[in-house]
């Protein structure tokens, strides 16, 4: 052990020292700036992957995010642990308290994964569906009736919807918009093809809301976007992967939906099921009586409205 990590691990008493997984991703959210880069790469990966942490091994563990293991029991150290093991038992403790039979889910995607992993294109189709469950099983773990609740509030009440999301979560920024428009909501698009997603962002005001959706590798325009709100004191719901994010810091409402791996084919059905959720919601505050069973109209209702509404003058 070092002299820095040792003055770390000495400096926190017992009492200091966190026993509850919101209480480590909460500590090392508040310390991440401070952190060496190989420590922010390491905080990256707990924040993001915390069933990796809680069922792999600590090698498995390394091998995943890219460093030694010496280096994550010096990062548990840091945070005051004795070794990476009491740290694991945080996370796994987690996994015991709010989602009882997580362990054997596992078990059974890893399998079926393997399984299907050698049958051509249709094995390709039933790896994606798998990773689409699990994400989705994630997602409906990880989100809170009051995070739903204050979203909807203010996507309710906003004079104006703005919404950035470019790369790859252009296709939930857009399905959002959609449904916004839908529910005859005003709503604009930052879209960057035009190069003036940052001008038009100037015109945001505190009776608007802003939604900013990224995930790593994050895009920096939207990251600019989300900053400049932020300084403005402009209410924003910031959907991306871990409190860790860079349009995490200043947000009204955080909606984070983990990603287990950085590749090509990561999952966009847990994002695109939280904008859905999201729009309901706000149906339901929009119109109190069919909160029982709120509904967005289609573009086809819409025009039959309109149609009726113009025959009756």
């Amino acid at each position: 052990m070092d002299e820095i990590t040792k003055h770390a691990a000495k400096s926190k008493s017992v009492d200091q020292i966190p026993r509850r997984y919101e209480e480590i991703v909460n500590t090392i959210t508040k310390e991440y700036d401070a952190l060496s880069d190989g420590f922010k790469q390491i905080a990256r990966f707990f924040t993001q992957n915390p069933n990796i942490i809680a069922l792999e091994s600590i090698n498995a563990i390394a091998r995943q995010c890219d460093v030694h293991p010496s280096s994550l029991v010096r990062f548990a150290q840091h945070f005051g642990f004795s070794g990476f093991k009491p740290l694991q038992a945080v996370f796994q403790t987690r996994l015991a308290t709010a989602a009882p039979g997580f362990r054997e889910r596992v078990s059974a995607l890893e399998g079926e994964l393997t399984k299907n992993s050698d049958y051509g294109n249709l094995g390709y189709l039933k790896n994606l569906v798998v990773r689409d469950i699990a994400a989705l099983q994630q997602l409906l773990e990880g989100i809170s009736e009051a995070s739903l609740a204050s979203a909807a509030t203010h996507l309710a009440k906003a004079e104006t919807i703005y919404i950035a999301g470019q790369m790859r979560s252009e296709p939930i920024a857009l399905l959002l918009r959609y449904l916004m428009t839908m529910l005859q909501r005003r709503t604009i698009f930052l879209d960057s093809s035009g190069g003036l997603a940052g001008e038009i962002a100037q015109t945001i005001t505190k009776n608007d809301v802003l939604v900013a959706i990224s995930f790593r590798h994050y895009a920096k325009e939207v990251v600019s976007i989300t900053e400049e709100a932020s300084d403005k004191k402009i209410p924003i719901i910031a959907i991306t992967d871990s409190q860790l994010s860079p349009i995490a810091k200043g947000a009204s409402v955080l909606f984070t939906v983990p990603e287990e791996e950085y590749s090509f084919s990561r999952s966009l059905a847990a994002p695109a099921c939280l904008v859905q959720v999201l729009a309901v919601a706000t149906a339901a505050l929009l119109h109190p009586s069919k909160r029982s069973s709120p509904r967005i109209p289609t573009v086809t209702e819409m025009a039959l409205n309109r149609t009726k509404a113009k025959s009756k003058k």
